[in-house]
This record gives structure tokens, C-alpha cells and sequence, in this order.
């Protein structure tokens, strides 16, 4: 397996783990301001 590929499916599989968090937070921001 090439290295850079398995760089870029680790990075993206971080910034999918990462989303999810973010994602909660934002709308309960958004629930909270409303």
C-alpha cells in the first residue's frame, strides 16, 4: 500500500471523526441562541 494513500485515508477519516463534534456543537449553539 503507498504511503500517500494511506495518509490521505487517514487524514480524511480524522476530518470525519472531527465533523461529527463540531457539527453537534454548531447546532446546539444554534438551538441554544434560538
Amino acid at each position: 500500500m503507498n504511503i500517500v494513500e494511506l495518509i490521505t485515508q487517514l487524514a480524511s477519516l480524522i476530518l470525519i471523526v472531527a465533523s461529527g463534534p463540531i457539527v453537534i456543537g454548531l447546532l446546539s449553539l444554534k438551538q441554544g441562541n434560538l
